[in-house]
């Protein structure tokens, strides 16, 4: 083969471990968890479309972290009842009305 054609494949292989680098670093996908080209391929592209998602929130909120860590706070906080810019920002949040006084106690002896 040419050298000029080594060295096209060459750098389209470079590209593809280029992107799959960005995969691992990025789309936090652990593991797939399907075999075949068509489960692959859907579970990347959820991996984008939450990964772009999360990217337009933080530009429209304006904010400062870094998309890891919105992604982080977003993980932790996803079964809590609290809005997206609260979650994300530094919100105060409503405190909770105090237990009233016919509440048992368990543990008081």
């Amino acid at each position: 083969m040419p050298a000029l054609t080594i060295a096209a494949l060459y750098k389209s292989r470079w590209q593809v471990e280029l992107f799959f680098k960005w995969i691992k670093q990025h789309l936090r996908i652990k593991k797939f968890l399907g075999t075949s080209e068509n489960a692959v391929k859907t579970q990347i592209w959820c991996a984008v479309c939450t990964y772009v998602l999360i990217a337009i929130v933080k530009k429209e909120l304006q904010l400062d972290a870094s998309l890891y860590a919105l992604l982080q706070i977003l993980s932790v906080s996803v079964f809590e009842k609290t809005q997206l810019a609260c979650a994300l920002q530094t919100c105060t949040p409503i405190p909770e009305t105090p237990v009233g006084a016919n509440q048992l106690n368990l543990f008081n002896f």
